[in-house]
This record gives structure tokens, C-alpha cells and sequence, in this order.
């Protein structure tokens, strides 16, 4: 069965840049994994808050797990390390953590974070490489490993059209991949609803209608990394396209 590993550092990292690709690609009968390296314990309570600060990780779990229940993939698998510090965690102790994953699910993708983390986030940055160094990693496993590794982008068209100077957006003749996600929109805009304490984080979603669409209702990649030996129909990401 074809599976796709997305690996991001808090949850909702999934569910804002990613989600409507991953609830496609579950339609179609992928398994669709998520490995998130802490539980969002420096992220907001919410606005009013919803819970205490100790209690904060317990929830955004949950909401975590509500969220890939409304996407229709696996449940994730949390890890517990602290957000907010992951540059000091051991690379070769995080990067086994990525590839126990792999060779427990065998993903024919991996999605991540860019090398910038998007929004130049600390996490973001450390998560990338861990997957990059992964993916080359994987390259042991022979047949199982891992066909190609995609990364999050913005394009610059839709950076400037929406005024989002605080992300490190790419040209738009660099973006490999894009989904139309509009047709699991419903889906997406129900898992962003699960991320309840952190709603009052995301500015697009109190914008108009046209611009949470133009932002959320599109997904862009670029193909980072590709094998070889790989062959085409194992680049289940490109049928989306």
C-alpha cells in the first residue's frame, strides 16, 4: 500500500500548510502518517484561554489527534520533546526517531518544513534537516526507501498579493508541485477548527473569504529530493498536480 510520512515540529504545522494534500491523498487510499517532534507547550492557550499553561500540552495533543480524525489519516505519533528548543536536541538521536518511522510504515514520500522553516522558526529549521538527513539515511533500505522528499513552499505571487512579508517565500517558477485542495476544503477548515487554542495565532482566518482561499485553498511543494532508482508510480504526490 502506497504511504506518505509528513514530519513537522508542533501540531497544526500539518494542518495550516498541508492538510488538504494529505486528506487527498487519504481519499485515494494512502496512508498518510505524521510524526510531530513536541507537543506545542510555548504555543497560546487560546484568546480567551482554554485551558492553563500545564495543561496546554494534553490539549494541543488532543486537538492534534482530532484534527487527523477530520483529515481521515492515521493517528500521529507525538513526540515530547520541547518546543521552542529543538536546535539543541541531538541531530543523530532526532534523526532515529524519523527513521524508526520510516522503516515501521515504509513511505514512498516524505514531507517537511523547508530549509528556512518557512517563517525562519527555529523548530521549522531543525526538522528539516533531521527529514534531509533521513531521507539520505533511508537510502539503505533498498526498495523501501523512501522515493522522494517534498518541502513546504510559498510563492512569491501569493506572498505579495496577501502582504505576507514575515514568510520566506520562494519564486514562483521554483514551486515544483501544486494541489488544488479545494475540493477537501471542507475537511482542511474542519481540522484548523480542531487547533482551537491556537486560531487567534493565524490572521488569514479572520481575512476574506478570497484570501483564505487564495492562501489556504492552494498547497505548494518543492520536489527536494528524488531516487533514481525510483520508479514513477511510486511519486504518488505527482498525481495530485
Amino acid at each position: 500500500m502506497m504511504s506518505v510520512l509528513a514530519i513537522f515540529a508542533h501540531p497544526d504545522d500539518e494542518t495550516f500548510r498541508c492538510s488538504g494534500t494529505l486528506a487527498l491523498l487519504a481519499r485515494r487510499g494512502t496512508q498518510v502518517h505524521l510524526l510531530t517532534f513536541t507537543r506545542g507547550q510555548a504555543g497560546s492557550c487560546g484568546d480567551p484561554p482554554l485551558c492553563t499553561r500545564g495543561e496546554l500540552p494534553a490539549v494541543r495533543e488532543r486537538e492534534l489527534r482530532f484534527a487527523c480524525v477530520a483529515l481521515g489519516i492515521a493517528p500521529p505519533i507525538v513526540l515530547d520533546y520541547w518546543d521552542g528548543a529543538l536546535d539543541a536536541v541531538n541531530e543523530v538521536e532526532a534523526v532515529a526517531h524519523v527513521m524508526i518511522v520510516i522503516e515501521e510504515n515504509h513511505p514512498q514520500i516524505l514531507l517537511t518544513w523547508p530549509p528556512d522553516g518557512l517563517s525562519g522558526h527555529p523548530d521549522h529549521m531543525a526538522v528539516s534537516r533531521w527529514t534531509d538527513r533521513a531521507f539520505e539515511q533511508a537510502a539503505s533500505l533498498g526498495s523501501d526507501a523512501p522515493a522522494a522528499l517534498y518541502h513546504l513552499a510559498v510563492p512569491r505571487s501569493v506572498a505579495k498579493t496577501l502582504g505576507l512579508t514575515h514568510l520566506h517565500a520562494v519564486p514562483d517558477a521554483e514551486v515544483t508541485l501544486t494541489v488544488d485542495v479545494t475540493p477537501a476544503w471542507s475537511q482542511k477548515m474542519a481540522a484548523i477548527q480542531c487547533h482551537r487554542t491556537q486560531l487567534g495565532e493565524s490572521p488569514i482566518l479572520s481575512a476574506p473569504d478570497e484570501k483564505q482561499r487564495l492562501f489556504l485553498g492552494r498547497e505548494h511543494f518543492i520536489l527536494r529530493a528524488a531516487r533514481k532508482t525510483a520508479s514513477d508510480e511510486k511519486n504518488i504526490m505527482m498525481k495530485l498536480g
